[in-house]
């Protein structure tokens, strides 16, 4: 089915149906919120009153929200979805759920329930935790019709009714209360009520039709793309502590995204509440303040959320398991219980998307293996609905999060879909001028929101070039062309913006050094503000407007433009192409001028920089030696300790690798202490954390779910076992059509191993390294062609089949020595 067929049909089938809005009666306060029932009922079956049904007739449903909605036919939950209708651009993407709901339905009345809450829509969100970021006010939207929508048997009007429901709180930061004791069940079963009959008496009052261009507007719904949010999994309590009377502290030794289920609640009235956390104090009580934001303007601390409660009806088989909300967390701290909390009444249920695992690593160092686990719990808990930075502090779909990470998450899942949605949304929220807002989907739409820095940050280098980087990266990994041509309008519009920022303006340093402008500055991107490398060890994170960040800004738009113009080569626009191409060669030789002397020094020293440099091919080839040889004296010079931060982390161990010091990747890969990715694991991570020294003696800070460090699972696939995709690849190269089988022992592994899911089939790699003899074996689906390199120098090109080689794990010419 078509996009514009899936389009209409949705349309076709509320075409009958109103928003409607509850009447809210309880708390309107950010965060302390409650949920509300809506509910409608009609008569099956439709029988035969109507030309064209029948009592085979099939019932479907289309919902939507503006908030999140669980939905009810005659008590029982529809479907397996989550934090539906899930997070998009809301004012131009809101996606439609489709359920055929024949099953759940009886003869006679049956009962339609919606329990809605704020969600993105309108709960608290982001880091400043701002609220009704999309609209003032939630609202419902669905019908039931036959299969072909020719029929409506009910449709969300003013018919309907609702009421407060029993979750008096229910904010997706912040947590939920659930109040068993306000729920009836009979409300939702049609033998317990009296239809649409019930009056104020019994709670229930007419539902409100809210106005306004985002409800008239029809052409902004759509059919999902991407899987929806689901629960994954549950983990069973590892460890249960009490530290203090009355509190009990569950870890359950993994860092997750999603929430508890508590059973076993208590007398009536019992009040317990649970804190979700990352990390616990000195006492051993569960803390949040490493997850604590701060209002920018006045730098006041903001609460952490991440708080649930559950009040008990008495009743044995209620269980908590709050839905409206989710938590980053691996400790639980449970509050309030009479009586001895058992293990078998508290579980964690894993939430985030379903997307199909296709990459699998081991090798014989159980160090990184543990790493490999690590990255991909992190990923897991940041892809819930959208790519986020963090799943506790901030939930935001950061653009350069995804840029710096999605090459890494292509070998771990199938994230086409996933990521194509998310893209979806950057082309609508991104601004006119082409720049690009720095989380995605954007509550402010695609213009400035008022928030000083949010206004500022929009159009970062490295984050907005997630509109280029990103389609680029689905392209080599899944060769979708139609995908491509989708984002196209998109990557451009990001390009001609950086260009156009890059000639429109002068840094004032360098205007004061230089004050008659040479003939290349129109092409270095040094206005603006930029985050730059962000978070390298020891450089607390300095977001000035005044720095001057043209190293790293004109290095990516050189990136952009070239991926750009190799975008335009695959879809066949010679024009694009010549035009970006040569913008490419501008900003390069700009760059050249600016930031790199003969010797192949940088004028500007950091790691960040010369990894940059090297991995984007800024530096001329004659010169890349003594460029890598410097970045080499830099880490020595650094105690043979990493000095990258956001940007260049990922990129840092092939780029030494690739220029000859598989020695020296292997040597930071495998350090411990501060900064280093072991490092973290010593201290206890099971997730990677934003900060390098995110755990330390002195306590805890920032996310420890932040996957972007991770971006050193490439490496585990690409170098130690060897599965390389060209970087720029032509149609009959993307996809895994082509590549290349390229292990680099080191570090003294001994065996690895690895296979990735294609769209061409599975492609697997092991290896074995003993007494100095390389082993390696290959299997490859049919039509992939793949040129195998070995530690020895030598090269085979190989096609489908499974296939065997051996060599000495030095170059043959060191042999001959």
């Amino acid at each position: 089915m078509t996009a514009d067929t899936s389009h209409t049909s949705v349309q076709d089938a509320l075409r009958d149906a109103a928003w409607i809005s509850p009447a809210e009666t309880g708390s309107t306060e950010a965060g302390n919120r409650p949920a509300y029932w809506l509910r409608g009922s009609f008569t099956w079956p439709p029988g035969t009153r109507d030309a064209g049904s029948s009592a085979n007739e099939r019932a479907v449903v289309h919902a939507t929200a503006h908030g999140i909605y669980e939905l009810f036919v005659n008590g029982t939950r529809v479907g397996n979805d989550e934090l539906t209708p899930g997070f998009t651009s809301y004012r131009k993407r809101l996606q439609v759920q489709r359920w055929d709901i024949t099953d759940l339905l009886v003869r006679g009345e049956n009962v339609v329930a919606a329990l809605l809450s704020d969600g993105w829509f309108r709960g608290r969100h982001g880091f400043e935790r701002r609220a009704d970021g999309f609209g003032t006010e939630t609202a419902f939207l669905a019908s039931v019709t036959n299969a072909t929508a020719t029929q409506t048997f009910l449709a969300t009007s003013q018919s309907w009714l609702c009421r407060e429901s029993h979750l008096t709180r229910a904010d997706l930061m912040d947590g939920q209360t659930t109040d068993f004791r306000r729920l009836d069940p009979a409300w939702l079963n049609p033998s317990g009520s009296a239809g649409q009959t019930r009056t104020t008496a019994d709670g229930w009052v007419p539902v409100v039709r809210p106005a306004g261009p985002l409800h008239e507007d029809r052409t902004r719904l759509v059919l999902p793309v991407s899987p929806p949010a689901r629960r994954i999994g549950e983990i069973r309590p590892v460890r249960m502590t009490a530290p203090a009377p009355g509190i009990t502290v569950v870890d359950f030794g993994q860092n997750i995204n999603g929430w508890v289920r508590l059973g076993n609640l208590g007398p009536e009235g019992t009040r317990t509440v649970l804190r979700h956390g990352e990390v616990l104090d000195t006492a051993g009580l569960v803390s949040l303040e490493n997850i604590r934001a701060f209002n920018f303007a006045t730098k006041t601390p903001l609460p952490a959320g991440q708080v649930d409660e559950v009040v008990s009806a008495g009743r044995p088989d209620d269980a908590f398991e709050p839905r409206h909300t989710t938590h980053g967390f691996r400790y639980v701290q449970v509050e309030g219980r009479s009586g001895t909390l058992a293990a078998e009444d508290i579980t964690a249920v894993v939430v985030h998307t379903p997307l199909d695992r296709t990459g699998w690593f081991g090798c014989s160092d159980p160090r990184l293996n543990a790493l490999h686990d690590a990255i991909s719990w992190s990923f897991r808990g940041n892809a819930c609905d959208v790519p986020t930075d963090c799943p506790q502090r901030e939930r935001s779909g950061f653009t350069g999060d995804w840029q710096v990470f999605v090459d890494t998450a292509a070998l771990l899942f199938d994230v086409a879909a996933f990521s194509d949605k998310w893209l979806r949304d950057l082309a609508a929220d991104q601004w006119p001028d082409g720049r690009v807002p720095t989380v995605v989907p954007n509550p402010a739409g695609n213009g400035p929101s008022g928030n000083a820095f949010e206004d500022m940050a929009a159009g970062s280098a490295g984050w907005g070039d997630a509109a280029v980087l990103v389609p680029w990266s689905l392209w080599r990994a899944y060769g979708d062309r139609q995908a491509l041509a989708r984002a196209f309008p998109s990557m451009h519009g990001w390009v001609d913006y950086a260009a156009a920022a890059a000639a429109g303006g002068r840094h004032p340093e360098r205007s004061g050094r230089r004050p008659a402008p040479l003939a290349h500055e129109r092409f270095l991107w040094d206005t603006g503000f930029h985050f730059g490398e962000w978070l390298e060890p020891d450089s607390p994170p300095n977001p000035d407007p005044s720095r001057d960040h043209g190293i790293v800004a004109t290095a990516y738009l050189f990136r952009s433009a070239g991926v750009l113009a190799r975008a335009a080569e695959v879809l066949e626009d010679a024009a694009a192409a010549a035009k970006y191409a040569a913008l490419a060669r501008q900003v390069l030789a700009a760059w050249r001028t600016e930031y790199l002397d003969g010797n192949g020094i940088l004028r500007e020293e950091s790691q960040g920089h010369y990894v940059r440099a090297l991995a984007f091919g800024l530096v001329p080839d004659e010169l890349a030696p003594q460029t890598a040889a410097r970045l080499v004296e830099l880490i020595r010079a650094n105690g043979n300790r990493l000095g990258t931060g956001f940007l260049a982390t990922g990129l840092l161990l092939p780029v030494l690798a690739d220029h000859g010091y598989a020695d020296v990747a292997y040597d930071l890969l495998l350090s411990a202490g501060t900064p280093s990715w072991l490092g973290m694991l010593e201290a206890g991570a099971t997730t990677m954390w934003e900060w390098w020294d995110g755990v330390t003696e002195q306590g805890a800070r920032g996310s420890l779910n932040h996957y972007s460090k991770g971006a050193v699972g490439s490496f585990l696939y690409t170098h130690l076992a060897g599965i390389r995709l060209p970087a720029d690849p032509a149609e009959a190269e993307a996809a895994y059509r082509r590549l290349a089988i390229a292990p680099q022992p080191g570090g003294g592994i001994t065996s690895a191993s690895a296979a990735v899911v294609t769209p061409r089939g599975r492609i697997s790699v092991a290896w074995t390294l003993e007494h100095g003899r390389f082993t390696l074996g290959v299997d490859l689906p049919n039509g992939v062609e793949a040129t195998v390199k070995l530690p020895d120098g030598s090269t085979r090109l190989v096609t489908g089949g499974s296939h065997q080689f051996s060599a000495w794990n030095q170059p043959v010419s060191s042999l001959l020595i």
